[in-house]
């Protein structure tokens, strides 16, 4: 490893830069900012200034959001009718009427009216007035665009840098071929060949008389250039991404030009070094007088002083010297999001601005301290931090340049320049056609133009100058954003790993060698109705016990999960066939699942009392029903069985538990658990064997509920055996899978799409109830995000589950393969292949499917669900109201994703599907225990939903005890009161 782990305490990481500050005087580092400041509130920006637009349409305010998702969205929406629909959606819900911009008035006034028509008649003339609002807000957008893309091909740009070169001579260019990271082979070829071609028409144009620093130069992505620049994929990533960076250094460096990579999401760090030192070492051999080689460093990561030291080192080492670019960062959001989905203990990035401040000046005290190393290139808007650099520089002497991104930061750069004219400045450019670059960017503006920050404060004169420039100089004990360990309010959320840290991936892999199946013998049938007449003793026994006393066995069994994970994902992944990536959160929705039902059942198995009439006392309680037996399939080996089981135990029953032929291990080795940590042995017992065990299981007299996740087919015909039964009127919760879809429409972002699809097809090799089996695509960009969907699939990797490098592992076993194979043989005959993930040679067990896509007529042709990585695609266009009444009429009710930039066509599907869970913008996978309750409707399942509030009461019985409390002569409560 060449950084320290990702996920340290904040204040720790801090505290040791502070240390390296103590000799920083704020309040004479920052002394000029107030000045600047001052000049620029002086002299107001330009009417589309980014400053001022932030300030008058702060990102908070719904008029804020409305404009940057339309500049998001719109320009890629190729139809003029979800054209409307988005501008009305958008615009409509906003108020600019108090605008200083009269467009933006003109414009709202307008929607509001679009609104109204689209609700009602669709005539010619109403038509053409919708149109002409459009039209009007794709005008608006294109002006936002300017002020963001510095031209939409490198031509334009290159021209705007001469204009700006005419108000300040001395300005240099950064051009970046900016967008969403690559999706296929064929688009990071394509970014490669437009970051090649940029570097040829530099190098044309370079100035060889000016050093390397003064000259213009090229940013590049290496995730553009490589689809699968990912941690897990180190061996691809050497293999082809390398040599591709090479072919452009190489480049750059006969050209003497700069070229610098981009910093990107914290898991890819550690990487991009790799890839940055393996590059170094050979330009070096090759071009040793270069010094136009850089890396970017984001100071908000808390391993940017660390990251700085290792450039120092790999330029000490290599006898070179590297230009760095310090920047804040601009991925906080995404950063945040993923650690909280993981579970892990602190986060990677700071979660206070001010700690993102004081990580920069210790990270631009460490650059100006290696000259011979480093060239210090400080990128930001801040007055105060760029205050605060040329104070530590001046006592250097060290050479360094100012950065910033175009269309931000202008005014007070300006103001830097007029003091320090010396002080050289390069400004980022990003470069590219609105539509695909305007998405990426304004994501990233929603994180750099919160409310908080500098660039919006700037403009607002209500902010006292001073409280602009408060020293960052401080150290904050607790987090600025909750901890994902106490994301949720009512227990602890159950912490994770990160399998692309290399320390945590090393404790599965350890865990996997250590990690043995115990398969249990099959159960007797003649067996089961003296086990469970023996748990029906146990059961009164457990239940009169109280709910405290259950409730501390499951949570002492979630705390066991979670203490030992990389030893239960090893079991599933060697029982299961499930990747890391699928072991991992699976073993935290079990635990999820034992604290989640204790804390519930503590809340719900009390005795209420209900008031009543004077003289009486009413209670109402909830009480075990007796055994029941909870049937779990083989595709959540441990979430599903623990999920059934907990939610039995806890509420006072006693429980027999099947689990599915092929994961009795995983299964035999929780019960244990449950047993060690106070669940008596004769309340739970587990029975194993084929389907005819389950049967004989269901069809025992003294069997008093049953749970079952599995197919339609299977629960119909447990739903007969318990009607045909004498006695009891047995209840049953089943959960079955359902022909799951996603709705896409043209305002969708095809990356998202294509990332969301992929993920909920084929995680798991499309071997969950939730997975996605057919993609509804609007036919005006079918061809688009089809394109890109086979060449996503294209670079899937199929292997043993055991490898961490592996994204889609085997099927469960040789019965479902060949029934995979027999429903993939039907479509090959009755559809047409859009595309075939390849399958490598000599890594494979006998059940692995290669993930496929298939386009079928119509909704209607799929007719079954096909439990595997086999996803089936049907266009649309029209109504979409139409399409989901046809979706509904498959009969399942489990999942659905939308994928829509139009927030009322999202409520308004999600309002109208007759299904269980609707998913806006996401995978349809990984619901989470108590925040996505999980079950559908239909053919899809009975209610009520797993980890949901309804759930555990359908396992009790419940009982009303009235009492005639005057029945003796009188009420004391009542007399009481009186007197």
């Amino acid at each position: 490893m060449r950084l320290p782990n990702p996920y340290r305490p904040e204040s720790e990481v801090v505290a040791d830069l502070l240390a390296s500050l103590q000799d920083l005087d704020w309040e004479v580092a920052c002394r000029d900012a107030l000045t600047w400041i001052a000049q620029v509130r002086a002299r107001p920006a330009s009417g589309m200034a980014l400053e001022t637009l932030l300030h008058e349409y702060p990102l908070s305010s719904t008029e804020g959001l409305a404009l940057m998702r339309l500049a998001e969205a719109l320009l890629r929406v190729p139809d003029t009718d979800t054209a409307m629909l988005l501008t009305s959606d958008q615009l409509s819900r906003a108020d600019f009427s108090g605008a200083s911009h009269s467009w933006l008035a003109t414009l709202s006034s307008q929607a509001m009216g679009l609104s109204k028509k689209l609700l009602g008649q669709q005539g010619f003339f109403g038509r053409m007035g919708a149109k002409a609002v459009v039209a009007a807000a794709v005008r608006a957008v294109q002006l936002m665009g300017k002020q963001f893309v510095m031209g939409q091909t490198l031509a334009e740009a290159l021209d705007d840098a001469r204009r700006q070169r005419k108000e300040r001579g001395d300005l240099c260019f950064s051009y970046d071929m900016l967008g969403e990271g690559a999706r296929t082979d064929a688009d990071a070829l394509d970014y490669l060949g437009k970051y090649r071609d940029a570097i040829a028409v530099l190098a044309a144009r370079r100035n060889r008389s000016m050093p390397v620093e003064q000259a213009d130069g090229i940013s590049i992505k290496l995730s553009a250039i490589d689809a699968r620049f990912e941690p897990l994929q180190r061996d691809h990533v050497m293999a082809v991404l390398v040599p591709r960076v090479l072919s452009l250094v190489r480049a750059a460096a006969a050209a003497d030009i700069n070229l610098t990579i981009d910093a990107e999401e914290s898991e890819r760090l550690e990487m991009s070094l790799d890839v940055f030192d393996a590059v170094a070492r050979e330009i070096a051999g090759e071009y040793p007088q270069w010094r136009g080689f850089g890396l970017a460093v984001q100071a908000y990561q808390t391993r940017a002083l660390e990251v700085i030291g290792e450039i120092a080192r790999i330029a000490r080492a290599n006898r070179q010297r590297f230009m760095v670019r310090l920047v804040k960062g601009a991925y906080w959001d995404y950063e945040i999001k993923r650690a909280q989905e993981l579970g892990l203990a602190a986060f990677p990035v700071f979660t206070h601005r001010h700690h993102t401040d004081i990580a920069y000046l210790a990270c631009a005290k460490a650059m100006l301290a290696t000259p011979e190393l480093i060239y210090p290139q400080f990128a930001g808007h801040n007055a105060g931090t760029v205050a605060a650099v040329l104070h530590m520089a001046r006592s250097t002497g060290t050479p360094f340049e100012l950065q910033r991104l175009h269309g931000m930061g202008d005014p007070v750069h300006a103001e830097v320049h007029r003091q320090y004219p010396q002080v050289a400045l390069r400004v980022y450019a990003p470069v590219g056609p609105h539509k695909r670059l305007l998405a990426y960017l304004v994501r990233r503006l929603l994180e750099n133009g919160a409310n908080s920050s500098f660039v919006n404060q700037l403009a607002d004169p209500a902010i006292p100058v001073e409280d602009l420039v408060v020293t960052p100089l401080r150290r904050e004990s607790v987090s600025g954003v909750t901890l994902p360990r106490y994301l949720l309010e009512e227990r602890r959320n159950t912490a994770g790993l990160d399998p692309t840290c290399a320390e945590m991936g090393r404790s599965l892999l350890a865990a996997w060698d250590g990690a043995k199946i115990e398969v249990p013998p099959d159960t007797e049938a003649e067996a089961l109705p003296a086990l469970v007449g023996t748990l029906a003793s146990g059961q009164r026994a457990w239940n009169a016990q109280g709910v405290e006393v259950r409730a501390a066995a499951l949570d002492r069994a979630a705390d066991a999960l979670e203490r030992d994970l990389p030893y239960w994902c090893a079991l599933i992944v060697r029982e299961g066939h499930r990747t890391w990536a699928d072991a991992i959160p699976e073993v935290r929705e079990a635990a999820d699942f034992c604290r989640y039902y204790a804390q519930q059942a503590r809340g719900l198995m009390v005795t209420r009392t209900l008031r009543g009439i004077t003289g009486e006392r009413n209670t109402y309680r909830l009480r075990g029903r007796g055994v029941w037996a909870c049937i779990s399939p083989w595709n959540f080996p441990l979430a599903i069985f623990v999920g059934q089981v907990a939610a039995a135990l806890v509420t006072g029953n006693a429980v027999v538990a099947k689990p599915a032929e092929q994961t009795p291990g995983v299964a035999a080795r929780l019960i244990a658990l449950l047993h060690d940590c106070g669940v008596p042995r004769d309340v739970l017992a587990g029975v194993y064997g084929d389907g005819r065990i389950g049967a004989a299981l269901v069809a025992q007299p003294g069997i008093a509920g049953v749970a079952f996740t599995g197919s339609t087919a299977v629960a119909k015909a447990i739903a007969r055996a318990l009607a045909d039964k004498d006695g009891p009127i047995v209840p049953l919760i089943a959960e079955t899978g359902g022909i799951n879809a996603m709705i896409v429409d043209a305002t969708a972002l095809a990356e998202q799409v294509v990332d969301a699809v992929v993920q909920s097809a084929f995680r798991s090799a499309g071997q969950r109830c939730s997975s996605l089996r057919v993609l509804c695509v609007q036919e005006d960009i079918a061809d688009d995000v089809l394109a890109m969907l086979r060449g996503a699939m294209e670079l899937l990797r199929v292997g043993p589950a055991s490898t961490l490098s592996t994204d889609v592992g085997p099927v469960i076993d040789t019965e479902a393969f060949d029934r995979l194979q027999q429903q993939i043989a039907v479509l090959e005959r009755n559809a047409t292949l859009i595309a075939r993930t390849p399958l490598p040679d000599g890594t494979l067990t006998d059940t692995c499917i290669a993930p496929v896509a298939f386009e079928i007529p119509a909704i209607e042709a799929a007719t079954e669900e096909i439990f595997g990585p086999v996803l089936q695609v049907v266009r649309w266009r029209g109504d979409v109201d139409a399409l989901l009444a046809r979706i509904d009429a498959l009969g399942y009710g489990l999942t659905l994703g939308v994928q829509t930039r139009i927030d009322t066509r999202a409520e308004e599907i999600a309002a109208n599907a007759c299904v269980g869970n609707v998913y806006v913008n996401r995978s349809t996978v990984g619901a989470v225990v108590g925040v996505q309750p999980f079950g559908g409707e239909g053919l899809s399942g009975t209610g009520p939903k797993a980890g949901g509030p309804l759930y555990l009461a359908r396992f009790c019985a419940e009982q009303s005890v009235s009492v005639n409390t005057a029945a003796a002569g009188g009420d004391v409560d009542l007399m009481t009161a009186a007197g």
